[in-house]
């Protein structure tokens, strides 16, 4: 069985039906992520986000000179539009994919053979700080919220910040003076009581340790690396994986090339199989093999010629096996670490 904590196929099929004007749907298509593989690779259950750009859709600009408490609402239209988009490609693909919103959704998957569906947020932007929006994402069945995308928003900052490139723009300058705000603090503790997972992928080093304070419930990592393995800051400190290995959290592995392994200037990252063995065996030393499972961000990052897409998971088992990892491990990576972060949150 397979769980991934992550991809952007659903804004990735938006982009392609309505800017490139072309036929994509999930069913079946050309992306790293259909219907019909998720079934055919034995995914239990995938996680699909909606992304948001705060830049793309305009909510950047919006905000600049706002008064306080007026909410954003492009970014709000953007994430509607996306929800839309789900349901109706959900609705198309029922006999293969089934929406999961909390543990009995997940049991009845395993009964049916269906592979579940789990709706999560990459952007807490969209919320414009407002918790009544917060909760109208719960109420949609969303259940992990990314806080951060590449924009500083109303809940923190990012690593990455798109806003700043001379200062935090770089893969290899991590942020740790800025983090979470007040209004991020509170969206935390909410969302730990509605049932939501907390996901510190992108968020600032400060904002990281601030979700630490925050947290009384494990929260996930939902695509990141190991820092020490690749220098990115999009990835984990060694720090950073035992405090979420302590808190009963998660990470997820991502296959994105840049964030495993680093080229010289120039040289196509074309991504291999051996650097995500090395992330992975880091991160087992230093947080235990309850820490680590697979977020592929898949459909949001250029193609690793290794792990191609999700019919390419038996490629992976087998370079990890190959690793020394055992079948118990495997099956831990693969999907027991993240069921059972998702069973204490749902």
């Amino acid at each position: 069985m397979i769980i991934d904590m992550h991809c952007d196929t659903i804004s990735e099929i938006c982009h392609r039906r309505m800017e490139k004007g072309g036929e994509c749907r999930l069913r079946d298509n050309t992306l790293h992520i259909d219907a019909r593989r998720l079934k055919e690779s034995g995914y239990l259950l995938q996680c699909f986000a909606l992304f948001v750009s705060l830049g793309s859709c305009g909510a950047i600009r919006e905000r600049q000179g706002q008064q306080p408490g007026r909410q954003p609402d492009k970014a709000w239209e953007e994430v509607q539009k996306l929800y839309r988009a789900y349901c109706r490609e959900l609705e198309d693909c029922k006999d293969l994919l089934q929406s999961v919103t909390n543990v009995g959704d997940l049991e009845q998957c395993r009964q049916t053979e269906k592979v579940g569906a789990l709706l999560t947020v990459e952007e807490g932007g969209v919320c414009g700080g407002s918790l009544a929006r917060l909760e109208e994402l719960h109420a949609m069945g969303v259940r992990m919220l990314t806080l951060t995308w590449n924009y500083p928003n109303e809940l923190g900052h990012p690593n990455i910040n798109a806003l700043r490139p001379g200062q935090y723009g770089s893969l290899f300058q991590a942020d740790t003076e800025h983090g979470l705000t007040e209004k991020g603090r509170a969206f935390v503790s909410r969302m730990e009581e509605l049932g939501m997972l907390v996901d510190v992928s992108h968020l600032s080093d400060r904002g990281f340790w601030d979700v630490v304070e925050t947290c009384s419930r494990p929260f996930v990592a939902s695509h990141s690396n190991a820092r020490a393995i690749c220098p990115c800051v999009r990835n984990l400190t060694d720090e950073m994986i035992r405090a979420l290995a302590e808190r009963g959290g998660v990470t997820g592995l991502n296959f994105c090339a840049d964030f495993l392994r680093t080229v010289p200037e120039g040289e196509k990252n074309s991504g291999r199989l051996e650097d995500a063995v090395a992330h992975v065996l880091h991160i087992l030393r230093v947080g235990g093999e309850e820490c680590l499972g697979l977020g592929s961000d898949f459909d949001g990052i250029d193609t690793n010629q290794s792990l191609p897409g999700a019919q390419s998971m038996g490629r992976l088992w087998e370079a990890l096996r190959d690793g020394g990892l055992t079948e118990r491990q495997l099956d831990k990576i693969f999907y027991g670490n993240v069921l059972r972060v998702l069973g204490e949150a749902l």
